[in-house]
Protein backbone atom coordinates (compact mmCIF):
# COMPACT_ATOMS: atom_id res chain seq x y z
CA UNK A 1 0.00 0.00 0.00
CA UNK A 2 1.20 3.47 -0.91
CA UNK A 3 0.65 6.53 1.25
CA UNK A 4 -0.77 9.84 0.07
CA UNK A 5 -0.43 12.73 2.52
CA UNK A 6 -2.76 15.70 2.03
CA UNK A 7 -2.74 18.46 4.66
CA UNK A 8 -0.98 16.15 7.14
CA UNK A 9 -3.65 13.44 6.81
CA UNK A 10 -2.42 10.09 5.46
CA UNK A 11 -4.51 8.02 3.05
CA UNK A 12 -3.50 4.46 2.19
CA UNK A 13 -3.99 3.63 -1.48
CA UNK A 14 -3.19 0.36 -3.26
CA UNK A 15 -0.07 0.63 -5.45
CA UNK A 16 -0.94 1.64 -9.01
CA UNK A 17 -4.36 3.13 -8.15
CA UNK A 18 -5.72 6.58 -8.94
CA UNK A 19 -5.50 9.10 -6.11
CA UNK A 20 -8.72 10.91 -7.11
CA UNK A 21 -10.95 9.44 -4.41
CA UNK A 22 -8.55 10.37 -1.60
CA UNK A 23 -8.10 13.85 -3.07
CA UNK A 24 -11.85 14.38 -3.21
CA UNK A 25 -12.24 13.10 0.36
CA UNK A 26 -9.58 15.61 1.45
CA UNK A 27 -11.60 18.46 -0.04
CA UNK A 28 -9.75 19.05 -3.27
CA UNK A 29 -12.33 20.41 -5.73
CA UNK A 30 -13.22 18.27 -8.74
CA UNK A 31 -15.37 18.99 -11.77
CA UNK A 32 -14.98 17.02 -15.00
CA UNK A 33 -12.95 14.03 -13.65
CA UNK A 34 -11.48 13.53 -17.12
CA UNK A 35 -8.46 15.86 -17.13
CA UNK A 36 -9.99 18.61 -19.22
CA UNK A 37 -10.93 21.42 -16.83
CA UNK A 38 -7.91 21.61 -14.48
CA UNK A 39 -10.06 22.16 -11.38
CA UNK A 40 -8.35 19.39 -9.40
CA UNK A 41 -4.80 20.73 -9.79
CA UNK A 42 -2.51 19.62 -6.98
CA UNK A 43 1.07 20.45 -6.07
CA UNK A 44 3.38 17.53 -5.36
CA UNK A 45 5.56 18.54 -2.41
CA UNK A 46 7.43 15.24 -1.99
CA UNK A 47 7.58 11.93 -3.81
CA UNK A 48 6.86 12.95 -7.40
CA UNK A 49 8.93 9.93 -8.46
CA UNK A 50 6.17 7.75 -6.96
CA UNK A 51 3.48 9.15 -9.29
CA UNK A 52 2.90 8.03 -12.87
CA UNK A 53 4.28 10.08 -15.76
CA UNK A 54 2.25 13.03 -17.07
CA UNK A 55 -0.45 11.93 -19.47
CA UNK A 56 -1.69 13.68 -22.60
CA UNK A 57 -4.33 15.72 -20.76
CA UNK A 58 -1.81 17.04 -18.24
CA UNK A 59 0.69 17.89 -20.97
CA UNK A 60 -2.01 19.79 -22.87
CA UNK A 61 -2.62 21.88 -19.72
CA UNK A 62 1.15 22.57 -19.43
CA UNK A 63 1.50 20.65 -16.15
CA UNK A 64 4.88 19.44 -14.91
CA UNK A 65 6.08 16.74 -12.47
CA UNK A 66 5.12 18.82 -9.42
CA UNK A 67 1.90 20.39 -10.75
CA UNK A 68 -0.56 17.64 -11.60
CA UNK A 69 -4.25 16.82 -11.89
CA UNK A 70 -5.64 14.84 -8.99
CA UNK A 71 -8.06 13.04 -11.30
CA UNK A 72 -5.24 11.73 -13.52
CA UNK A 73 -2.53 10.70 -11.05
CA UNK A 74 -1.80 7.13 -10.06
CA UNK A 75 0.38 6.47 -7.04
CA UNK A 76 2.89 3.78 -7.96
CA UNK A 77 4.29 3.03 -4.49
CA UNK A 78 5.91 4.73 -1.52
CA UNK A 79 4.79 8.04 -0.07
CA UNK A 80 3.60 11.18 -1.84
CA UNK A 81 2.84 14.48 -0.11
CA UNK A 82 0.56 16.97 -1.87
CA UNK A 83 -1.25 20.25 -1.32
CA UNK A 84 -3.77 22.20 -3.37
Amino acid sequence: MAKLIIDNITYEIPDGELIAEACETAGIPFSCNSGVCGTCQINILEGEENINELNREEKELAMDRTHRLGCQCKILSGTVKVTY
